[in-house]
């Protein structure tokens, strides 16, 4: 691109100059042309002036009186005077001549000839400066050729390059101009692009890490289940853990879809009113063996027969991940105390254990913040399923650790935001 840019520009100029200088030659040819015969004719007009004046004045004529009179050394001149010979000043010039001839008041002829070779010189001056002129413009023409070729064909390399990096899977907007209109407009469309790409990169990495987090606990408790009917010959043991381990296939499917409803739409959920005591004893059901196999206890307290608005799926996975978090971080016996608070249910979730660390209290939720070697997933996922059902999950006190989760007890139609931060009834 950059060799055909020269060469356009270069021929472009080239033929601008076959133009103008082919017809600058031959107005200065001619021009120079003219002058030159005019310089003669006036030098006619001056000598035959000079010759009548000496006539009249009774002086003598004659070569050595008329040659100081002469202005250019080039010149010949030739004086005729009738009853006198001829008188001749200068050189005679040979081959082609400038001629002019004036007619005196006393009779007298004065011829002027100049040699057109002086005319020819400085015509080949002329013709000398001009080349000269055309050389420096061609110089100039292929300088801003390379240079604007440069200016145009480095910006498309620079995208062509931008758009086999958005191709090998590299979104990173480069964020460059060029100063060309529509070279910046297509950058602001690949940078647009590729601000795109990365938010789908991260969207389908947030899905799959959230998947894989929020798909290992119910299907750790389902493999507990599982493990409890392989051990016992008790029928109705194998049934009682047959119908749990059913409950946690249908959580697991909820699980799924809240999933796949929330990389779509994080904000579409299914909100109903339900009962927040058998999302509780569900919880403490299903976490309760892991629990006694650590040697710990989970128990529930607080205010009975409350009524939340929310996803009762969604509810669960924010309360499975609290509960999760104080098993692996926490210590002791987990408690799980509901209370009311203005328009508000809230489920708190503390244990005895060291609590949260100081550096990490402002952070907590935020994803792949984590004490331990843990993901650091968990609990920014069950703060995004809380905000998604209209409630909120939020870090209340550090040591020991008390997690609160504050769901409406309106339906959101019928509601407002009050001062506690949650919906209240007008």
């Amino acid at each position: 691109m950059r060799r055909r840019l020269i060469q356009s520009t270069l021929a472009v100029v080239l033929v601008v100059i076959a133009v103008f200088g082919v017809s600058l030659v031959i107005v200065e040819s001619k021009t120079i042309s003219s002058s030159a015969q005019e310089r003669v004719e006036s030098e006619a007009v001056r000598l035959a002036s000079i010759v009548d004046s000496r006539l009249l004045g009774a002086q003598s004529v004659d070569a050595t009186a008329l040659r100081g009179k002469i202005t250019e050394d080039g010149y010949y001149a030739v004086i005729r005077i009738p009853g006198h010979a001829p008188i001749e000043i200068g050189t005679k010039p040979i081959g082609d001549v400038i001629s002019a001839t004036e007619p005196g008041e006393e009779g007298e002829t004065v011829t002027v000839q100049e040699p057109r070779s002086s005319v020819t010189r400085e015509v080949g001056r002329t013709l000398l400066i001009i080349g000269l002129v055309a050389m420096l413009a061609v110089v100039a023409a292929v300088l801003l050729a390379i240079r604007q070729a440069n200016r145009l064909a480095s910006p498309l390399t620079d995208l062509a390059e931008t758009a086999e990096r958005l191709g090998s899977g590299d979104p990173r907007p480069r964020h460059k101009r060029y100063g060309v209109p529509e070279l910046d407009r297509v950058a602001d469309v690949l940078d647009s692009s590729a601000e795109r790409i990365a938010r789908m990169l991260t969207a389908e990495r947030r899905l799959a890490a959230d998947a894989s987090h929020q798909l290992r606990t119910p299907l750790t408790a389902l493999s507990m289940r599982l493990e409890e009917i392989t051990l016992t010959d008790d029928p109705d043991t194998v049934k009682d853990e047959a119908t749990i381990a059913l409950t946690q296939v249908e959580r697991l499917t909820d699980v799924v879809n809240r999933l796949l409803t929330n990389s779509r739409d994080p904000r579409n959920g299914s909100a109903v009113t339900f009962d927040l005591d058998e999302v509780l004893q569900q919880q403490i059901a299903e976490w309760r063996p892991a629990y006694r196999s650590a040697g710990r206890a989970i128990v529930s307290s607080g205010k009975r027969h409350l009524e939340a608005v929310g996803t009762p799926g969604a509810v669960a996975q924010v309360l499975a991940a609290l509960i999760e978090n104080s098993l692996m971080h926490g210590g002791g016996t987990v408690a799980l105390r509901t209370r009311v608070i203005g328009n508000q249910a809230v489920v708190e979730v503390t244990d005895e254990g060291p609590g949260v660390p100081a550096d990490l209290g402002a952070r907590i939720f935020e994803r792949t913040i984590s004490g331990r070697n843990s993901t650091g997933i968990g609990l920014a996922v069950a703060r995004d399923l809380a905000e998604a059902d209209g409630g909120r999950l939020e870090l209340l006190q550090t040591k020991p650790a008390v997690f609160g989760l504050f769901l409406s007890r309106t339906p959101l139609a019928n509601a407002t935001v009050g001062d506690e931060g949650g919906p209240m009834v007008r």
